[in-house]
């Protein structure tokens, strides 16, 4: 009688940083920067993420043999913040009626909306069956995976799980031969209004491209100022620590990319970007003045061009955004997946979800017939 194989066993680490560095990036893979043990275990060192911010390393694994088969970056939840899945009508909800909500689990990259793997390895469906049981165990009111692959939302759909849908507006290179050729599959006016755009934003200062180990400290404190300033707009804290922009620079090496304006020998504002295989993610931007269109150039013109050069397929610039619509950037329906145990309390998010997806659906439509591209051009 053959030996029978040994069960797979289900454990919780107390942070990335705990987890063999080799066998993590083995299961994630060289293509997204934001799943490498180095990106992780930096949020985690640098206190970025941690039991103060709300977010407490909880990833969850699945072992045989001893060899790492399937991994999930998870976190328990005290906040709904830095998700950029907005689930506070939810919570609300469930804390009127008596129930209380975190923490949860999350299955995410923190403070990073780029869609992507999050089950990683070949036990997909145990690694989804440790995550409800995790959930259920440990009497939380949910749990939730954002910005995963389709494939991998199909399998905790079948599972009963629910599934949400979002638009983001993502820029696709047509294997064009540099910045013009894109610009020549735009109607004429939009076409205008682009040049029009990156000349004024770059009248009064010079743009500087700065890769792996040209990225000195003087340029991460200037990124970290940027940073700062943009954080205290748009959300009160910036999630992000200093640490980790100290630090940074040496743990992911040649995958970060910055542009710089330049301004009397000053940095005066930035775009922090991550290289993927095939995917250029720009994160972070920010100005300590404000210049007319800047944004735009250093944001989105220069990470196109970027990517034209470099033969890099697609360019992601964050979440949201109508306004890219305009400068070529296509909508590209994201999802996630909710595991809800409480059966009222599921029924109830799954009615609101049936009317989300239909409006998702109709700006959907919206988006593509609002590209700029010409009549006789299809994106």
């Amino acid at each position: 009688m053959a030996d029978r194989e040994p069960d797979p066993i289900a454990r919780i680490a107390a942070g990335v940083s705990e987890i063999d560095r080799e066998e993590w990036n083995r299961l994630a893979g060289p293509s997204d920067p934001f799943l490498s043990h180095e990106y992780l275990s930096l949020l985690e060192s640098s206190a970025s993420v941690g039991a103060v911010s709300g977010w407490t390393p909880f990833p969850i694994m699945i072992e045989r043999e001893g060899r790492l088969a399937a991994a999930a970056p998870a976190y328990l939840k005290s906040h709904s913040r830095g998700e950029y899945v907005f689930d506070h009508g939810w919570a609300d909800a469930w804390e009127r009626a008596g129930g209380v909500y975190y923490p949860k689990l999350q299955v995410a990259v923190p403070f990073t909306p780029c869609p992507g793997s999050r089950l990683l390895g070949s036990e997909t469906e145990r690694l989804l069956s440790a995550i409800e049981a995790v959930t259920v165990q440990n009497d939380l009111s949910s749990a939730h995976i954002t910005f995963l692959e389709e494939q991998e939302a199909d399998r905790a759909l079948r599972r009963g799980w629910l599934e949400r849908h979002g638009v983001q507006f993502h820029w696709f290179n047509r294997d064009y031969a540099n910045f013009d050729d894109f610009l020549a599959r735009l109607s004429s006016r939009k076409r205008k209004a682009i040049r029009k755009e990156r000349h004024a934003a770059c009248e009064k200062v010079e743009v500087v491209t700065l890769r792996g180990a040209e990225i000195g400290p003087d340029h991460w404190d200037a990124m970290w100022r940027f940073y700062q300033h943009t954080g205290a707009r748009k959300w009160g804290r910036p999630y992000l620590s200093r640490q980790f922009f100290d630090r940074v620079g040496e743990a992911m090496g040649e995958t970060a990319l910055i542009f710089l304006a330049i301004r009397s020998g000053e940095a005066v504002a930035g775009a922090l970007n991550f290289v993927g295989t095939d995917i250029l993610y720009g994160r972070y931007w920010g100005a300590t003045e404000d210049v007319p269109f800047l944004h735009f150039e250093l944001s989105y013109y220069r990470a196109m061009e970027w990517a034209i050069a470099n033969g890099i397929g697609c360019v992601q610039a964050g979440a949201q955004g109508e306004h890219k619509l305009a400068r070529g950037y296509e909508p590209v329906l994201t999802r996630s997946v909710h595991f809800l145990p409480n059966a009222g309390f599921r029924d109830a998010v799954a009615r609101f979800l049936t009317g989300e997806r239909e409006a998702i659906r109709q700006e959907m439509e919206w988006a593509r017939e609002s590209l700029p591209y010409r009549s006789d051009y299809s994106a």
